[in-house]
Formats: structure tokens, C-alpha cells, sequence
């Protein structure tokens, strides 16, 4: 969230105090992220189960553009026909300025605000370490010393930090709730820049009330397969609809740890108004029930009919016929395809686990568990293809009350041929 930062409080929206149906009920919650893909859910939360005033933190060029770009959240949340907007409060803000960037507005939202949610950061993969580490890591150092002031100036319950499973980076075997520093390498600056800021809001446990969350690769909802975001396990998932690989880098019995959104959304709700987990880290993953590499083909040929592609050993691929395709490549286009892929390949070849055990603990008796990735697949594949893979944006009230449909079955023929198959002429992807 990356933007001009406000200079006057008289650029930003009035602090109302009171809302529709009634005045909010006590205390304020910050949200930075509220329009990305987990936000967006944590903040249908608030409104949903609570009467609590939101603020969200919202880039935007001018006060305008802002509140466009929240109203835009709601109706893909509610469609135009909601009751919440006078609930909501979007400022412009930048978390990488001092003082959110916020002015002198910063002193009043200090004294309102009780809790914060911090989950706004660049989910790049392919982004320099330098620009990941200054929304990611400088971001966070900044919504902290906010948290500070809410502290001093107000009554501060919590700060809630939003990380991700991945700071294990290419950690080998089962990470831990308390496990941060293993000594691992990253895949990405993403990785590395998440590890980082997680490190500096673990040292402010000490004068903070902290809870920290990390929510492995994270889909759609289980019930309707709704998301906003189309990346990791969707880009594969539309490269087998498309027939566009007839092979894959990956190991048949990779981890690949995949928990729908509903689940992180609630058990963020969940947790950080919690008393016992201030202080705590929680793995929300799949844990014991995560998926494998050949699991996710199977369901995935099974859906869409077509045969599995051969897996190739990632260290092969990478060091030989990766390079060897892209200088081969007839067109810009299937070169394009070729090194977009680069950065997901990595997430299909792992065997480390999670150990999400303290999350199953504190959550149990709320019936908030991740639902195993096989019980609601069809589902996020049809959502997938309603939405043309993120081309059009359904709202999520209709999606979730429209008729539940019987899951597309497809010829089981292929199902089981997840590794090993026909050898393949060619890794082109067919673009």
C-alpha cells in the first residue's frame, strides 16, 4: 500500500461517532489491507458480527479515489444494497510514512482506536527485496509505533500482525508455532521480507500486546469458492484447464498446504479478541490434513478431463530445460508464459510441514478448522471459471445465497496417472 501521504487532517474524512442503527459499539478497529483478499473478508467480519467502528488504512491518490476504492470493496462484498458504509471509515494513508501518513488526524484515531489489524503488504513474488522490504518491513515498523501511540494516548487490546506460514522459507521439516529463525534460505523477497518484519514485531511482545498469524497458501471460501485473488495454486490449476502443460516441476508427493479463506478470516476474527493468544503465534494451515502435489492433479484431471502432465524433477527442470525453453521459445508470448511461471514452481516441490497445533487448541469448541482441500475443490475451480479466473468479479453476497450446484465430474479414466505418464514431446506451455 504504497501512496502520498496525507499532510492535513482536513483532507481526510470526519471521525464520526455515530452509525447506522445505532452508535458503534465500543472501541475502533484499525485494518490495514482491507481491500486486498484477506482484508476484505476480515472486514465483513467486523460489519457482519460486530457494531464496532472500522477505520481502514486505503491508497488512493486523493480523498476520492479513496473512498471509491472502499466502495468498490463493499459491492463486491454486498453488492450496492448494504447497511454498512456508515460503519466504515476509509482514510488515506501510506504505512511506509510516518505516522501512517495520516497528519494530524493520527492524535484522534489513536484515542479511538483499540484494536489493529494489520495484514496490508505486497504478496509479490517477483518484487526486488529493496520495494518488498519497504512496504513489508518498513510498513509494519510504522503501523507499530501507531500501535505505540494508541497505547499511550488510548486503549490498545491488541495488534494483531497477519505474516504467513512461508517465513519457514526452504525450511525442510515440520515448522513449528514457535519456530521462526532455523537457519533457512527464501524463495523469494517476499519470504524474506515477511521473515523480517514477523522478527521485529516478535520483539515488541515486550511493550506490545501482540498476536501474530500466518495463514499458509490461502484459496477461496469453502462453501461458495469465492476469492479476489487468482495466484499460486489457481495459476496451475488454469495452465491443466488450458492443456497448457503436458509437463510440470514438481514431486508427486510435494506438500502443498492450501486452506480456504472463510477458515483464516474466522480464525483472525477469532483470535485476536482472544485473552489467551496475546502474545502467541498460530500456524493457520492445513497441517496433518494438507495436500500433496498429487492429489491436487488428480482432483484437477479428474475435474477438467484431461490427462495428468509428467512431473519432472524441479532441479532439472530449472537447471537445464527451463533455460534451454526459454531460448527456444518462437514468441514473446510463450517466453512471457515461460518466466511468469518461474516463481510458483518452487511452492510444488517442497516437503516441509506446519504444525498448526496451538491454532487447533485455542480454536477448539468454535468449530473453526480448516476444511480438507478435497471436500470443496469443485467448488473453487466452478468459481474460478464463473469469474473467468479473475477477468470478472461476481459479488459475494449473490454467489454465496445463489442455488448450490452438483460438482462437475469428469471422466475418472485419467485420474490416477499422476506421475509417470506418456512421455511428454514438450514443456511448451500451449499459449
Amino acid at each position: 500500500m504504497v501512496g502520498d501521504h496525507i499532510t492535513t487532517a482536513e483532507r481526510q474524512p470526519a471521525l464520526a461517532t455515530t452509525a447506522a442503527g445505532g452508535a458503534p459499539g465500543p472501541g475502533g478497529v484499525l485494518l490495514t489491507g482491507a481491500t486486498g483478499f484477506i482484508g476484505m473478508q476480515l472486514l465483513a467480519r467486523y460489519l457482519e458480527r460486530t457494531n464496532r467502528r472500522v477505520y481502514t488504512l486505503v491508497r488512493g491518490a486523493d480523498n476520492r479515489e479513496v473512498q471509491a476504492r472502499m466502495q468498490q470493496t463493499l459491492a463486491r462484498l454486498y453488492g450496492s444494497d448494504h447497511p454498512y458504509s456508515d460503519l466504515v471509515v476509509a482514510l488515506r494513508g501510506d504505512i511506509t510514512e510516518p505516522g501512517l501518513g495520516l497528519g494530524r488526524i493520527g492524535d484522534s484515531l489513536s484515542e479511538r482506536v483499540c484494536d489493529i489489524v494489520h495484514g496490508a503488504a505486497s504478496v509479490s513474488f517477483s518484487l526486488g527485496l529493496p520495494a518488498s522490504r519497504r512496504i513489508n518491513v518498513v510498513g509494519t515498523r510504522e503501523v507499530l509505533a501507531f500501535a505505540d501511540r494508541c497505547q499511550m494516548r488510548g486503549d490498545l487490546r491488541r495488534m494483531s500482525y497477519v505474516s504467513t506460514a512461508f517465513v519457514s522459507g526452504e525450511h525442510g521439516g515440520c515448522f513449528s508455532e514457535d519456530d521462526l529463525d532455523v537457519d533457512q534460505r527464501f524463495r523469494n523477497p517476499y519470504e524474506a521480507s515477511k521473515f523480517e518484519a514477523e522478527r521485529m514485531v516478535g520483539r515488541s511482545r515486550s511493550h506490545l500486546p501482540v498476536t501474530i498469524l500466518r495463514p499458509s497458501i490461502v484459496v477461496g471460501e469453502t462453501g461458495s469458492g469465492f476469492t479476489t485473488s487468482f495466484n499460486v495454486l489457481y495459476w496451475p490449476l488454469r495452465a491443466l484447464a488450458r492443456g497448457a502443460y503436458q509437463a510440470l516441476p514438481a514431486r508427486s508427493d510435494g506438500v502443498v498446504d492450501v486452506v480456504p479463506v472463510d477458515y483464516v478470516a474466522d480464525a483472525i476474527f477469532a483470535l485476536t479478541a482472544a485473552r489467551e493468544a496475546e502474545g502467541a503465534t498460530f500456524n493457520l494451515t492445513a497441517g496433518r490434513s494438507a495436500s500433496s502435489v498429487g492429489e491436487i492433479l488428480e482432483l484437477a484431471c479428474n475435474f477438467f478431463g484431461r490427462s495428468a502432465p509428467r512431473l519432472i524433477e524441479p532441479q532439472l527442470y530449472r537447471h537445464v530445460l527451463h533455460p534451454l525453453l526459454l531460448r527456444s521459445s518462437r514468441s514473446d508470448r510463450q517466453r512471457r508464459a515461460l518466466k511468469s511461471s518461474e516463481v510458483f514452481f518452487p511452492y510444488f516441490a517442497t516437503k516441509g510441514t506446519f504444525d498448526d497445533r496451538r491454532a487447533r487448541v485455542a480454536l477448539r469448541g468454535t468449530g473453526i478448522a480448516p476444511a480438507p482441500l478435497h471436500t470443496y475443490f469443485d467448488r473453487l475451480v466452478e468459481f474460478a471459471l464463473r469469474a473467468e479466473w479473475g477477468r470478472q468479479s461476481p459479488v459475494r453476497a449473490e454467489v454465496c445465497r445463489g442455488p448450490a450446484r452438483t460438482p462437475r465430474r469428469q471422466s475418472r479414466t485419467t485420474v490416477r496417472r499422476v506421475a509417470g505418464v506418456q512421455p511428454a514431446p514438450t514443456l511448451v506451455p500451449a499459449v
